[in-house]
Protein backbone atom coordinates (compact mmCIF):
# COMPACT_ATOMS: atom_id res chain seq x y z
CA UNK A 1 0.00 0.00 0.00
CA UNK A 2 1.46 3.43 -0.92
CA UNK A 3 2.46 5.59 2.00
CA UNK A 4 0.35 8.67 2.66
CA UNK A 5 2.16 11.97 2.52
CA UNK A 6 1.70 14.27 5.47
CA UNK A 7 0.87 17.17 3.15
CA UNK A 8 -2.19 15.22 1.93
CA UNK A 9 -3.58 14.89 5.43
CA UNK A 10 -6.27 17.13 6.84
CA UNK A 11 -4.89 18.68 10.03
CA UNK A 12 -8.42 18.38 11.36
CA UNK A 13 -9.50 21.14 13.71
CA UNK A 14 -6.16 22.94 13.55
CA UNK A 15 -6.61 23.91 9.88
CA UNK A 16 -9.88 25.75 10.45
CA UNK A 17 -9.69 28.90 8.34
CA UNK A 18 -11.94 31.85 8.97
CA UNK A 19 -12.30 34.63 6.44
CA UNK A 20 -9.51 37.18 6.85
CA UNK A 21 -12.06 39.67 8.13
CA UNK A 22 -10.47 42.18 10.48
CA UNK A 23 -11.25 45.56 12.02
CA UNK A 24 -7.75 46.90 11.30
CA UNK A 25 -4.62 45.48 9.66
CA UNK A 26 -1.38 47.43 9.63
CA UNK A 27 0.43 47.77 6.30
CA UNK A 28 3.15 45.23 5.69
CA UNK A 29 6.72 46.02 6.63
CA UNK A 30 8.58 47.49 9.58
CA UNK A 31 9.20 51.23 9.75
CA UNK A 32 9.11 53.89 12.45
CA UNK A 33 5.74 55.02 11.11
CA UNK A 34 4.34 51.49 11.42
CA UNK A 35 5.60 51.10 14.99
CA UNK A 36 4.16 54.50 15.93
CA UNK A 37 0.82 53.53 14.39
CA UNK A 38 0.74 50.28 16.38
CA UNK A 39 1.47 52.28 19.53
CA UNK A 40 -1.36 54.67 18.63
CA UNK A 41 -3.77 51.80 17.96
CA UNK A 42 -2.86 50.29 21.32
CA UNK A 43 -3.27 53.64 23.09
CA UNK A 44 0.16 53.15 24.68
CA UNK A 45 1.41 55.42 27.46
CA UNK A 46 4.48 57.45 26.50
CA UNK A 47 6.90 55.12 28.29
CA UNK A 48 5.72 52.09 26.29
CA UNK A 49 5.90 54.02 23.02
CA UNK A 50 9.51 54.93 23.87
CA UNK A 51 10.33 51.26 24.50
CA UNK A 52 8.91 50.33 21.10
CA UNK A 53 10.91 52.96 19.24
CA UNK A 54 14.13 52.11 21.07
CA UNK A 55 13.53 48.43 20.22
CA UNK A 56 13.08 49.31 16.53
CA UNK A 57 16.47 51.05 16.56
CA UNK A 58 18.00 47.97 18.19
CA UNK A 59 16.34 45.68 15.61
CA UNK A 60 17.82 47.66 12.73
CA UNK A 61 21.33 47.39 14.24
CA UNK A 62 21.27 43.63 14.90
CA UNK A 63 22.06 40.97 12.30
CA UNK A 64 20.15 37.77 11.64
CA UNK A 65 21.49 34.73 13.51
CA UNK A 66 24.41 33.22 11.60
CA UNK A 67 23.86 29.74 13.03
CA UNK A 68 20.90 27.40 13.00
CA UNK A 69 18.20 27.19 10.31
CA UNK A 70 18.24 29.36 7.20
CA UNK A 71 15.91 32.35 7.75
CA UNK A 72 16.42 33.95 4.36
CA UNK A 73 12.83 33.18 3.32
CA UNK A 74 11.53 35.57 5.97
CA UNK A 75 10.88 38.99 4.44
CA UNK A 76 9.51 41.54 6.92
CA UNK A 77 8.28 43.63 3.98
CA UNK A 78 5.71 40.87 3.42
CA UNK A 79 4.56 40.58 7.06
CA UNK A 80 1.78 42.58 8.71
CA UNK A 81 2.80 42.95 12.35
CA UNK A 82 -0.60 43.96 13.76
CA UNK A 83 -4.09 42.62 12.98
CA UNK A 84 -7.05 43.61 15.15
CA UNK A 85 -10.07 41.28 14.88
CA UNK A 86 -13.63 42.59 14.75
CA UNK A 87 -14.27 42.31 18.48
CA UNK A 88 -13.28 43.78 21.81
CA UNK A 89 -12.03 41.96 24.91
CA UNK A 90 -14.94 39.86 26.23
CA UNK A 91 -15.63 38.24 29.60
CA UNK A 92 -18.29 35.88 28.23
CA UNK A 93 -18.05 33.37 25.40
CA UNK A 94 -21.53 34.43 24.31
CA UNK A 95 -20.19 37.87 23.40
CA UNK A 96 -17.36 36.57 21.19
CA UNK A 97 -18.22 36.75 17.44
CA UNK A 98 -19.51 33.43 16.13
CA UNK A 99 -16.69 32.68 13.69
CA UNK A 100 -14.01 33.23 16.36
CA UNK A 101 -16.04 31.50 19.05
CA UNK A 102 -16.62 28.44 16.85
CA UNK A 103 -12.87 28.15 16.21
CA UNK A 104 -12.09 28.11 19.93
CA UNK A 105 -15.05 25.80 20.59
CA UNK A 106 -13.59 23.25 18.16
CA UNK A 107 -10.17 23.62 19.77
CA UNK A 108 -11.80 22.72 23.11
CA UNK A 109 -10.98 25.91 25.02
CA UNK A 110 -14.38 26.54 26.70
CA UNK A 111 -14.71 22.89 27.68
CA UNK A 112 -11.23 22.85 29.22
CA UNK A 113 -12.08 26.01 31.16
CA UNK A 114 -15.20 24.43 32.63
CA UNK A 115 -13.52 21.17 33.62
CA UNK A 116 -9.95 21.83 34.65
CA UNK A 117 -8.82 25.46 34.55
CA UNK A 118 -8.86 28.32 37.03
CA UNK A 119 -8.73 30.93 34.28
CA UNK A 120 -8.46 31.30 30.50
CA UNK A 121 -7.23 33.87 28.03
CA UNK A 122 -7.80 33.47 24.28
CA UNK A 123 -5.94 35.53 21.69
CA UNK A 124 -6.99 35.76 18.04
CA UNK A 125 -4.41 37.32 15.73
CA UNK A 126 -3.04 40.36 17.60
CA UNK A 127 -5.65 40.82 20.34
CA UNK A 128 -6.95 38.92 23.36
CA UNK A 129 -10.65 38.39 22.61
CA UNK A 130 -11.70 36.56 25.79
CA UNK A 131 -10.49 36.49 29.37
CA UNK A 132 -11.92 35.09 32.59
CA UNK A 133 -10.80 33.91 36.02
CA UNK A 134 -12.57 32.18 38.89
CA UNK A 135 -13.95 34.57 41.52
CA UNK A 136 -12.12 32.96 44.42
CA UNK A 137 -8.76 33.80 42.85
CA UNK A 138 -9.66 37.47 42.69
CA UNK A 139 -10.35 37.38 46.41
CA UNK A 140 -6.84 35.99 46.99
CA UNK A 141 -5.27 38.90 45.11
CA UNK A 142 -4.36 36.92 41.98
CA UNK A 143 -4.09 39.05 38.85
CA UNK A 144 -4.61 37.34 35.49
CA UNK A 145 -5.34 39.62 32.57
CA UNK A 146 -4.16 40.61 29.11
CA UNK A 147 -0.95 42.62 28.78
CA UNK A 148 -2.65 45.78 27.51
CA UNK A 149 -4.86 45.91 30.60
CA UNK A 150 -1.78 45.32 32.77
CA UNK A 151 0.05 48.24 31.13
CA UNK A 152 -2.89 50.52 31.95
CA UNK A 153 -3.85 49.22 35.41
CA UNK A 154 -0.53 47.97 36.85
CA UNK A 155 2.05 50.21 35.16
CA UNK A 156 4.62 50.15 37.96
CA UNK A 157 4.75 46.34 38.07
CA UNK A 158 4.99 46.13 34.28
CA UNK A 159 7.70 48.82 34.08
CA UNK A 160 9.76 46.99 36.70
CA UNK A 161 9.71 43.68 34.82
CA UNK A 162 8.95 44.28 31.10
CA UNK A 163 11.92 43.31 28.87
CA UNK A 164 14.17 42.97 31.94
CA UNK A 165 14.33 39.18 32.07
CA UNK A 166 14.64 39.17 28.26
CA UNK A 167 16.55 42.35 27.28
CA UNK A 168 15.62 43.76 23.89
CA UNK A 169 19.20 43.45 22.61
CA UNK A 170 19.22 39.70 23.28
CA UNK A 171 18.82 38.98 19.56
CA UNK A 172 17.17 40.50 16.50
CA UNK A 173 13.76 38.89 16.98
CA UNK A 174 13.51 39.92 20.62
CA UNK A 175 14.04 43.50 19.46
CA UNK A 176 11.36 42.97 16.79
CA UNK A 177 9.01 41.65 19.45
CA UNK A 178 9.58 44.61 21.76
CA UNK A 179 8.83 47.01 18.90
CA UNK A 180 5.54 45.46 17.72
CA UNK A 181 4.29 43.29 20.62
CA UNK A 182 0.55 42.93 21.05
CA UNK A 183 -1.63 40.76 23.28
CA UNK A 184 -0.37 38.12 25.66
CA UNK A 185 -0.91 37.45 29.36
CA UNK A 186 -0.02 39.09 32.66
CA UNK A 187 -0.08 36.92 35.78
CA UNK A 188 0.71 37.96 39.35
CA UNK A 189 0.47 35.39 42.15
CA UNK A 190 0.71 37.01 45.62
CA UNK A 191 2.94 35.73 48.40
CA UNK A 192 1.89 32.34 49.74
CA UNK A 193 -1.01 31.77 47.31
CA UNK A 194 -0.97 28.28 45.82
CA UNK A 195 -3.22 27.69 42.82
CA UNK A 196 -4.66 24.18 42.69
CA UNK A 197 -5.88 24.49 39.08
CA UNK A 198 -3.88 25.76 36.07
CA UNK A 199 -4.29 29.00 34.17
CA UNK A 200 -4.18 28.81 30.38
CA UNK A 201 -3.66 31.16 27.46
CA UNK A 202 -4.34 30.02 23.89
CA UNK A 203 -2.92 31.85 20.88
CA UNK A 204 -4.55 31.49 17.47
CA UNK A 205 -3.15 33.14 14.34
CA UNK A 206 -5.71 33.29 11.52
CA UNK A 207 -4.64 36.10 9.17
CA UNK A 208 -2.23 35.11 6.32
CA UNK A 209 1.09 36.93 5.77
CA UNK A 210 1.02 38.27 9.30
CA UNK A 211 2.85 37.88 12.58
CA UNK A 212 1.88 37.20 16.18
CA UNK A 213 3.93 38.87 18.90
CA UNK A 214 2.22 38.17 22.22
CA UNK A 215 4.02 38.99 25.47
CA UNK A 216 3.64 36.81 28.56
CA UNK A 217 4.78 38.18 31.93
CA UNK A 218 4.38 36.00 35.03
CA UNK A 219 5.44 36.89 38.57
CA UNK A 220 5.12 34.22 41.28
CA UNK A 221 5.83 35.76 44.67
CA UNK A 222 7.52 34.14 47.67
CA UNK A 223 6.06 30.76 48.65
CA UNK A 224 3.38 30.86 45.93
CA UNK A 225 2.79 28.27 43.20
CA UNK A 226 1.26 28.18 39.72
CA UNK A 227 0.84 25.90 36.72
CA UNK A 228 0.49 27.92 33.52
CA UNK A 229 -0.43 26.31 30.19
CA UNK A 230 0.15 27.81 26.78
CA UNK A 231 -1.40 26.49 23.56
CA UNK A 232 -0.69 27.72 20.02
CA UNK A 233 -2.02 26.85 16.57
CA UNK A 234 -2.62 28.29 13.11
CA UNK A 235 -4.09 27.11 9.77
CA UNK A 236 -1.81 26.50 6.81
CA UNK A 237 -1.28 29.11 4.11
CA UNK A 238 1.00 29.19 1.08
CA UNK A 239 3.07 32.12 2.33
CA UNK A 240 5.19 32.62 5.43
CA UNK A 241 3.67 33.62 8.75
CA UNK A 242 5.81 34.65 11.72
CA UNK A 243 5.55 34.00 15.44
CA UNK A 244 7.98 35.92 17.64
CA UNK A 245 6.45 35.95 21.10
CA UNK A 246 8.26 36.53 24.36
CA UNK A 247 7.84 34.92 27.79
CA UNK A 248 9.31 36.44 30.98
CA UNK A 249 8.99 34.43 34.20
CA UNK A 250 9.94 35.64 37.68
CA UNK A 251 9.98 32.94 40.37
CA UNK A 252 10.64 34.42 43.80
CA UNK A 253 11.99 32.83 47.00
CA UNK A 254 10.61 29.31 47.64
CA UNK A 255 8.03 29.77 44.86
CA UNK A 256 7.10 27.19 42.21
CA UNK A 257 6.06 27.60 38.58
CA UNK A 258 5.35 24.96 35.97
CA UNK A 259 5.11 26.30 32.41
CA UNK A 260 3.60 23.85 29.91
CA UNK A 261 3.38 24.48 26.17
CA UNK A 262 1.91 22.57 23.24
CA UNK A 263 2.86 24.34 20.00
CA UNK A 264 1.06 23.17 16.87
CA UNK A 265 1.85 25.79 14.28
CA UNK A 266 1.16 25.16 10.60
CA UNK A 267 3.93 24.19 8.22
CA UNK A 268 4.27 27.72 6.78
CA UNK A 269 5.09 29.25 10.17
CA UNK A 270 8.48 30.53 11.30
CA UNK A 271 8.43 30.13 15.08
CA UNK A 272 11.13 32.35 16.60
CA UNK A 273 10.00 32.50 20.21
CA UNK A 274 12.02 33.52 23.29
CA UNK A 275 11.37 32.31 26.85
CA UNK A 276 13.36 33.00 30.02
CA UNK A 277 12.95 32.58 33.77
CA UNK A 278 14.77 34.13 36.73
CA UNK A 279 14.61 31.93 39.84
CA UNK A 280 15.43 33.15 43.34
CA UNK A 281 16.53 31.24 46.45
CA UNK A 282 14.71 27.96 46.95
CA UNK A 283 12.46 28.59 43.95
CA UNK A 284 11.77 26.17 41.12
CA UNK A 285 10.62 26.49 37.51
CA UNK A 286 9.69 23.44 35.44
CA UNK A 287 9.22 23.55 31.67
CA UNK A 288 7.13 20.99 29.75
CA UNK A 289 7.21 21.56 26.00
CA UNK A 290 5.80 19.83 22.92
CA UNK A 291 6.89 21.31 19.56
CA UNK A 292 4.87 20.21 16.52
CA UNK A 293 4.29 21.95 13.23
CA UNK A 294 6.08 25.06 11.92
CA UNK A 295 8.42 25.24 8.95
CA UNK A 296 11.24 26.46 11.19
CA UNK A 297 11.44 26.65 14.97
CA UNK A 298 14.19 28.26 17.01
CA UNK A 299 13.25 27.92 20.67
CA UNK A 300 15.55 27.49 23.68
CA UNK A 301 13.92 28.27 27.05
CA UNK A 302 16.42 29.59 29.62
CA UNK A 303 16.40 29.26 33.41
CA UNK A 304 18.68 31.62 35.34
CA UNK A 305 19.18 30.18 38.82
CA UNK A 306 20.17 33.23 40.84
CA UNK A 307 19.32 32.05 44.36
CA UNK A 308 20.83 29.41 46.61
CA UNK A 309 19.04 26.08 46.19
CA UNK A 310 17.10 27.19 43.08
CA UNK A 311 15.97 24.38 40.76
CA UNK A 312 14.79 23.85 37.22
CA UNK A 313 13.60 20.89 35.16
CA UNK A 314 13.02 20.75 31.42
CA UNK A 315 10.99 18.02 29.72
CA UNK A 316 10.50 18.49 25.98
CA UNK A 317 9.73 16.73 22.72
CA UNK A 318 9.84 17.86 19.09
CA UNK A 319 8.53 16.07 15.99
CA UNK A 320 9.82 17.12 12.55
CA UNK A 321 8.37 15.86 9.27
CA UNK A 322 8.99 16.69 5.61
CA UNK A 323 10.13 20.27 5.06
CA UNK A 324 10.53 21.01 8.77
CA UNK A 325 13.62 22.18 10.62
CA UNK A 326 13.02 22.25 14.38
CA UNK A 327 16.03 23.71 16.17
CA UNK A 328 15.12 23.51 19.85
CA UNK A 329 16.70 22.90 23.22
CA UNK A 330 17.25 24.35 26.67
CA UNK A 331 19.64 26.67 28.48
CA UNK A 332 20.39 26.97 32.18
CA UNK A 333 22.77 29.21 34.10
CA UNK A 334 23.71 28.22 37.66
CA UNK A 335 24.64 31.44 39.47
CA UNK A 336 24.38 30.28 43.10
CA UNK A 337 25.41 27.36 45.34
CA UNK A 338 23.38 24.16 45.67
CA UNK A 339 21.34 24.82 42.53
CA UNK A 340 20.15 21.95 40.34
CA UNK A 341 18.92 21.33 36.81
CA UNK A 342 17.48 18.26 35.11
CA UNK A 343 17.04 18.20 31.33
CA UNK A 344 15.14 15.46 29.49
CA UNK A 345 14.79 16.15 25.76
CA UNK A 346 13.40 13.88 23.05
CA UNK A 347 12.98 14.34 19.32
CA UNK A 348 11.41 12.38 16.47
CA UNK A 349 12.19 12.99 12.80
CA UNK A 350 10.71 11.40 9.70
CA UNK A 351 10.23 11.96 5.96
CA UNK A 352 13.44 13.97 5.80
CA UNK A 353 12.60 16.26 8.70
CA UNK A 354 15.43 17.74 10.76
CA UNK A 355 15.59 17.97 14.54
CA UNK A 356 18.44 19.72 16.33
CA UNK A 357 18.94 19.78 20.08
CA UNK A 358 20.96 22.88 20.99
CA UNK A 359 21.75 23.47 24.65
CA UNK A 360 23.82 25.41 27.16
CA UNK A 361 24.62 24.42 30.74
CA UNK A 362 26.73 27.05 32.51
CA UNK A 363 27.79 26.48 36.11
CA UNK A 364 29.60 29.59 37.35
CA UNK A 365 32.37 29.93 39.92
CA UNK A 366 29.75 30.85 42.54
CA UNK A 367 27.68 27.70 42.06
CA UNK A 368 29.54 25.23 44.25
CA UNK A 369 27.79 21.97 45.13
CA UNK A 370 25.40 22.33 42.21
CA UNK A 371 24.05 19.44 40.15
CA UNK A 372 23.08 19.15 36.51
CA UNK A 373 21.88 16.14 34.54
CA UNK A 374 21.20 16.27 30.78
CA UNK A 375 19.63 13.51 28.70
CA UNK A 376 18.71 13.91 25.03
CA UNK A 377 17.32 11.09 22.89
CA UNK A 378 16.52 11.17 19.19
CA UNK A 379 14.45 8.70 17.18
CA UNK A 380 14.54 8.61 13.37
CA UNK A 381 11.79 6.79 11.48
CA UNK A 382 13.67 6.40 8.17
CA UNK A 383 17.11 6.52 6.53
CA UNK A 384 17.04 10.12 5.29
CA UNK A 385 15.84 12.18 8.23
CA UNK A 386 18.33 14.17 10.33
CA UNK A 387 18.92 14.49 14.04
CA UNK A 388 21.76 16.52 15.55
CA UNK A 389 22.81 17.22 19.14
CA UNK A 390 24.85 20.37 19.81
CA UNK A 391 25.44 20.76 23.55
CA UNK A 392 27.62 23.40 25.19
CA UNK A 393 28.69 22.60 28.74
CA UNK A 394 30.51 25.44 30.50
CA UNK A 395 31.58 24.24 33.96
CA UNK A 396 33.63 26.79 35.90
CA UNK A 397 34.03 25.07 39.27
CA UNK A 398 35.13 21.57 40.30
CA UNK A 399 32.62 21.31 43.13
CA UNK A 400 29.71 20.06 41.01
CA UNK A 401 27.96 16.92 39.82
CA UNK A 402 27.38 16.98 36.08
CA UNK A 403 26.30 14.33 33.57
CA UNK A 404 25.33 14.42 29.91
CA UNK A 405 23.89 11.53 27.94
CA UNK A 406 22.84 11.52 24.28
CA UNK A 407 21.29 8.73 22.20
CA UNK A 408 20.39 8.78 18.51
CA UNK A 409 18.90 5.78 16.76
CA UNK A 410 16.28 4.21 14.55
CA UNK A 411 13.40 1.94 15.45
CA UNK A 412 14.78 -1.53 16.03
CA UNK A 413 13.81 -4.12 13.42
CA UNK A 414 13.95 -6.77 16.13
CA UNK A 415 11.45 -4.86 18.25
CA UNK A 416 9.13 -4.44 15.25
CA UNK A 417 9.39 -8.15 14.48
CA UNK A 418 8.61 -9.07 18.10
CA UNK A 419 5.50 -6.87 18.21
CA UNK A 420 4.31 -8.16 14.83
CA UNK A 421 4.73 -11.70 16.13
CA UNK A 422 2.21 -10.73 18.83
CA UNK A 423 -0.39 -9.80 16.23
CA UNK A 424 0.26 -6.11 15.58
CA UNK A 425 0.61 -4.70 12.08
CA UNK A 426 3.91 -3.04 11.19
CA UNK A 427 2.25 0.39 11.32
CA UNK A 428 0.70 -0.26 14.74
CA UNK A 429 3.98 -1.63 16.06
CA UNK A 430 5.87 1.50 14.99
CA UNK A 431 3.17 3.73 16.41
CA UNK A 432 3.33 1.91 19.75
CA UNK A 433 7.10 2.38 19.93
CA UNK A 434 6.85 6.11 19.14
CA UNK A 435 4.10 6.68 21.69
CA UNK A 436 6.18 4.84 24.28
CA UNK A 437 9.16 7.00 23.38
CA UNK A 438 7.04 10.14 23.94
CA UNK A 439 5.33 8.91 27.12
CA UNK A 440 7.75 10.56 29.59
CA UNK A 441 6.69 13.90 28.09
CA UNK A 442 2.95 13.32 27.82
CA UNK A 443 2.67 12.03 31.38
CA UNK A 444 3.86 15.41 32.64
CA UNK A 445 0.89 17.18 31.03
CA UNK A 446 -2.66 17.46 32.43
CA UNK A 447 -4.92 14.76 31.04
CA UNK A 448 -6.62 16.63 28.20
CA UNK A 449 -3.34 18.15 27.01
CA UNK A 450 -1.64 14.75 27.04
CA UNK A 451 -4.50 13.55 24.84
CA UNK A 452 -3.93 16.48 22.46
CA UNK A 453 -0.21 15.72 22.26
CA UNK A 454 -0.89 12.05 21.53
CA UNK A 455 -3.39 13.06 18.84
CA UNK A 456 -0.73 15.28 17.24
CA UNK A 457 1.73 12.39 17.31
CA UNK A 458 -0.86 10.13 15.71
CA UNK A 459 -1.50 12.74 13.01
CA UNK A 460 2.21 12.99 12.25
CA UNK A 461 2.60 9.22 12.26
CA UNK A 462 -0.13 8.79 9.68
CA UNK A 463 2.06 10.77 7.33
CA UNK A 464 5.09 8.64 8.16
CA UNK A 465 3.78 5.11 8.18
CA UNK A 466 0.08 5.15 7.31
Amino acid sequence: MPKTKLEELNRNIYDIKNKDDYDFKIQKGLTREIVEEISKQKNDPDWMREIRLKALETYNKLELPTWGPDLSELNMDEIATYVRPKTKLNNSWDDVPDDIKNTFDKLGIPEAERTSLAGVGAQYDSEVVYHSMKEELLKQGVIYTDMETAVREYPEIVKEHFMKCVPMNDHKFVALHAAVWSGGSFVYIPKGVKLEMPLQSYFRLNSPESGQFEHTLIIVEEGASLHFIEGCSAPKYNKVNLHAGCVELYVKKNAYLRYSTIENWSKNMMNLNTKKAIVEEGGQVDWVTGSFGSKISMLYPLSILNGKGAKTEYTGISFAGAGQNLDTGFKVIHNAPNTSSVVNSKSISKNGGKCTYRSLVRITENAQNSKSSVSCESLMLDDFSVSDTIPVNDIRTDEVEFSHEAKIGKISDKTIFYLMSRGLSEEDAKAMIVRGFAYPISKELPGEYAVEMNNLINLELEGAIG
